[in-house]
């Protein structure tokens, strides 16, 4: 007998790209944690267009829920709590050598989607889904 498959959280949102001029364009994203992948939360934007490729992001999922609270991060994902007339949100800072990006997510999004992550996989509890062999394998194979 096999033993039962935590089940991947994904959740549609749409998030806030924050312009320099201060305006804020709509960008429908995908939030995703795959129990096989523990220590992360993957963020999927969605091109608009019909044949345009979808951009992911992968960070700790640590990382996420600490800038629920306060400023996380360095280097290339920054997280931070944003309050706005608007209601409180978190602020998702990416940077690449392409260029860099500011989001505004909703707080209450952010709040639910990882407290599904933590129902699949508690926190403190990351080794127990780590498949150490299917992992050195893949970086053998890749020689």
């Amino acid at each position: 007998m096999s033993a039962i498959r935590p089940t991947t959280v994904e959740v549609e949102t749409s998030l806030r790209l924050v312009a320099p001029d201060a305006t804020a364009l709509p960008v429908r994203a995908s939030l995703r944690y795959d129990p096989a992948d523990p220590y992360a939360v993957h963020v999927l934007f969605h091109a608009e267009s019909a044949g345009g490729e979808a951009v992911s992001w992968s960070f700790a999922r640590e990382l996420l829920m600490t800038g629920l609270d306060e400023p996380a991060g360095i280097g290339d994902v920054r997280v931070w709590p944003w309050a706005t007339p608007r209601g409180d949100f978190v602020a998702l800072a990416l940077s690449s050598p392409d260029g860099n990006a500011l989001f505004e997510v909703p707080r209450s999004v952010l709040v639910r989607f990882l407290r599904r992550t933590y129902v699949v996989v508690p926190r403190g509890k990351e080794t127990d889904h780590l498949d150490v062999d299917a992992a050195v394998n893949r970086l053998l194979a890749g020689r």
